[in-house]
C-alpha cells in the first residue's frame, strides 16, 4: 500500500540518547533512504533498512524541520521516536535534493492533515455543537421496558470496549508484522540490486574477454603466418647454404690455384737470371709473368668477394634464426594465454 517517492543513499546516524550531543552511526556503510507515501493512512514516512532492521521509520509531520548543518550533512528531530536523525551524503547536490524533497513532503503532509480535519468536521456533526448547547440524554426508566434498555446499553458498551481492545491488539501486531515485512522487502530489494549489478558486471566481463579472445586469435594467426614466411625463408636459406658450400669449394680451388701460381712465379723468378740469353724468350717470360700477376690479382679479388658474400650470408642466417626464435617464443606465450582465457570463459559460462 506504500509507494516509494524518492530514494537516495547516505550514511545514517542517530543522536546519543545519553549525551544528546554525539552522533552514533547506525551502520558501517551507506544505506538507501527513501520517502514513502501511505495512501491508506494518508501519511508520509522516511524509511531506511539495514539488513533485517528498520533503522529509520519516521513519520513526517508539518512541525518537522530538516536542517543543513554542513555541506554534506543534514538532520531532523522526530518527537514520536524521541530521537534526532542525521544523514551524511556523498555530495552537496544529494543533500540539496533530499532537503527539497523533505520540504515538499512536509507541505504535502500539512495539506493532508488539513484535508483530513475538514473531512472529520463534515462527517461528525457533534464537533459543530457549541459549548452552551446541551445534547438531549435518553430517558431510562427504573422498571418495565426502560430496564431492558439500560441492560442493552451496558452490554453494548462492554462489547464495544472488548472490540476496541481486540482492534488495538490486532493493530499492534500488524504494525510489528508491517515493520518486519518492510525490512524483508528492502533487504530483498537490496539483494536484487546487488545481483543485477553483479550480472551486468559479469556480462561486461564476458564481452571484454570475448573481444580479447578474438584479438588473441587474430594475433596468433598473424604470428603463424609470420612463422610460415620465416620457414619458407629458411627453405631458401637451405639453398643458400648449398651455394655457400659451392663458394667454399671454389675458394679452396682458387687458393690452391693461387698457391700453384705463386710457386710457378717463384720458380720463374729463380730461373730468370739464367734465361736472359735469348731476348725473345725473355720477353715471352716477362709477358707470361705479367699475365700471371694479373691473373693472381683477379683471383685475389674474386676471393675477397667470395669471403664477403659468405660473411653476409652467415650474418643474415643468424639474424633470421634469432627472429624465428623470438616469434616462436611469442607464439608459445600467446597460445598459453589463449588457453587460460578459454578456461576462464568456460568456467564463467558454467557458473
Amino acid at each position: 500500500r506504500e509507494q516509494p517517492i524518492f530514494s537516495t543513499r547516505a550514511h545514517v546516524f542517530q543522536i546519543d540518547p545519553a549525551t544528546k550531543r554525539n552522533w552514533i552511526p547506525a551502520s558501517k556503510h551507506a544505506l538507501t533512504v527513501s520517502y514513502f507515501y501511505d495512501a491508506t493512512r494518508n501519511v508520509y514516512r522516511i524509511i531506511s533498512v539495514g539488513g533485517t532492521k528498520a533503522i529509520i521509520n519516521s513519520t513526517i509531520t508539518p512541525n518537522m524541520t530538516f536542517t543543513k548543518t554542513s555541506q554534506k550533512f543534514g538532520q531532523w528531530a522526530d518527537s514520536r521516536a524521541n530521537t534526532v536523525y542525521g544523514l551524511g551524503f556523498a555530495s552537496e547536490q544529494h543533500l540539496s535534493q533530499f532537503a527539497e524533497k523533505f520540504q515538499e513532503v512536509k507541505e504535502a503532509a500539512r495539506l493532508a492533515r488539513e484535508k483530513s480535519q475538514d473531512k472529520t468536521e463534515l462527517t461528525n456533526p457533534a464537533l459543530s455543537i457549541t459549548s452552551h448547547q446541551v445534547l438531549p440524554s435518553p430517558i431510562i426508566s427504573s422498571n418495565g421496558p426502560g430496564e431492558d434498555k439500560l441492560f442493552r446499553s451496558q452490554s453494548a458498551d462492554v462489547e464495544i470496549t472488548t472490540e476496541k481492545e481486540r482492534l488495538k491488539k490486532m493493530l499492534s501486531e500488524g504494525s510489528v508484522s508491517e515493520v518486519q515485512w518492510e525490512a524483508e522487502f528492502f533487504s530483498l530489494q537490496d539483494n536484487n540490486t546487488k545481483l543485477v549489478a553483479a550480472l551486468h558486471e559479469a556480462n561486461a566481463n564476458v564481452d571484454q574477454w570475448k573481444k580479447q579472445l578474438t584479438a588473441y586469435q587474430e594475433e596468433t594467426e598473424t604470428l603463424r603466418q609470420r612463422v610460415a614466411e620465416l620457414e619458407s625463408q629458411g627453405t631458401q636459406d637451405s639453398s643458400s647454404e648449398n651455394n655457400k658450400e659451392e663458394l667454399s669449394q671454389t675458394l679452396e680451388e682458387l687458393e690452391l690455384l693461387i698457391k700453384a701460381k705463386d710457386e710457378e712465379i717463384q720458380m720463374l723468378k729463380s730461373q730468370k737470371c739464367g734465361r736472359w740469353e735469348a731476348e725473345g724468350e725473355r720477353e715471352e717470360t716477362l709477358q707470361k709473368l705479367q699475365e700471371l700477376e694479373a691473373r693472381n690479382a683477379e683471383l685475389e679479388q674474386r676471393l675477397r668477394l667470395a669471403e664477403q658474400t659468405l660473411a653476409e650470408s652467415l650474418a643474415q642466417r643468424e639474424k633470421m634464426h634469432s627472429e624465428v626464435t623470438k616469434v616462436a617464443e611469442i607464439v608459445d606465450v600467446k597460445i598459453f594465454e589463449l588457453s587460460e582465457l578459454r578456461q576462464g570463459l568456460a568456467k564463467l559460462l558454467e557458473s
